[in-house]
């Protein structure tokens, strides 16, 4: 049977996690799947690899490059490498799946 993740149960883990905004919940090749809950600021700084981002919960504005959009639940955001972002104003319950994927520099 497959190994099932759920965002509760991986926001649980997140809790006793010594990073306490983001752990790594699976890999497999070039994907890695995190959870991401900062606290109050985001501090992130560019990826040298393509992400995906799949809003769990909360909401708020998320910045690309000049670009700002609002966010909610359920929203999938992709960020090519290299390429500045944040989440800002967000909710305190605000937490996302992340998905990094593809070789290092993003794909062609």
């Amino acid at each position: 049977m497959a190994k099932r993740y759920t965002h509760k149960d991986e926001l649980e883990k997140l809790k006793e996690s010594p990073e306490r905004e983001f752990i790594t919940v699976y890999k497999h090749g070039s994907l890695i799947v995190e959870i991401y809950k900062p606290d109050k600021v985001d501090r992130q700084l560019p990826h040298s690899r393509d992400e995906i981002y799949v809003v769990i919960s909360g909401s708020g504005y998320f910045i690309k490059g000049k670009q700002e959009q609002p966010f909610e639940p359920g929203e999938v955001i992709f960020v090519p490498a290299f390429v500045d972002h944040r989440f800002i104003n967000f909710t305190d319950d605000f937490s996302t799946w992340v998905f990094f994927f593809g070789p290092e520099g993003g794909e062609e």
